[in-house]
């Protein structure tokens, strides 16, 4: 057994060994691609392709830079808040509210009024502004996620063109194209199906990041909201 052992793993370890040395002998026979030829290769839809990735990174960075916590709910904000409305003072609360929106300021505004209404009435206002402002949201992440399905179609229809024009060069040369004369159509279909899905693919992961920052944040904004109307909960006799 261990001579049998010997005589397959000692020649699939030299062929490892070997491997590399091979692949960087065949590398410097390789053609290499830049990123100007990935543009230029892609044609019109690639440029399109190219223009979702400039509004999808902008889209990104806008959404990590206002849908973090501090802007949702800016700590010395829910401070004052809180202290105005354990101090009795509703209408400083409120006016607090208006000059101050936020995610936390909108959905404090639409519970204050309801003070001297019943808890359910106040409860239920804050509830539906709750799922108002995190509709705001996620609407505001649907353009990522639609970026991230539009890109990969995009690319497919790039390719389904290099394809047809491909097959229109052998139609017009009665199939005695040489590899040469398709090269640039087949070229066309593969660069386009790379174009989009080095965009969907990036756009996916930041949409499904940010999804689950609104989540998490919206729930913690929700629990100190929660906190601070909790005090106006009649006591049960």
């Amino acid at each position: 057994m261990s001579t049998l052992l010997y005589r397959v793993l000692v020649p699939l370890f030299m062929i490892v060994c070997a491997a590399p040395a091979a692949l960087a002998a065949e590398d410097k026979m390789a053609p290499t691609m830049s990123v100007y030829d990935v543009l230029k290769g892609g044609g019109t839809i690639g440029w399109v392709i190219v223009i979702l990735s400039v509004v999808g990174l902008a889209l990104f960075l806008d959404n990590l830079v206002n849908m973090r916590k501090q802007k949702l709910a800016p700590p010395d904000v829910v401070d004052e808040v809180e202290a105005l409305i354990e101090a009795g003072e509703y209408q400083e609360a409120m006016e607090l509210c208006e000059a101050e929106p936020s995610l936390f300021t909108n959905i404090v505004a639409a519970g204050l009024p309801r003070l001297n209404a019943s808890f359910e009435a106040m409860e239920k206002a804050i509830k539906e502004m709750s799922e108002e402002e995190s509709l705001k949201l996620f609407m505001k992440l649907g353009w990522l996620s639609l970026i991230a399905a539009v890109a990969p179609m995009l690319g497919l229809l790039g390719t389904v063109q290099g394809m047809i024009l491909a097959f229109k060069v052998i139609a017009a040369t009665k199939g005695a194209a040489e590899p040469a004369d398709l090269a640039d159509n087949i070229s066309l279909a593969l660069i386009t199906t790379l174009d989009g899905l080095i965009v969907a693919i990036p756009m996916t992961a930041a949409f499904v990041f940010l999804r689950n920052r609104v989540v998490k944040t919206t729930l913690d904004i929700g629990a100190v909201i929660e906190d601070i109307f909790e005090r106006f909960r009649p006591t049960k006799s």
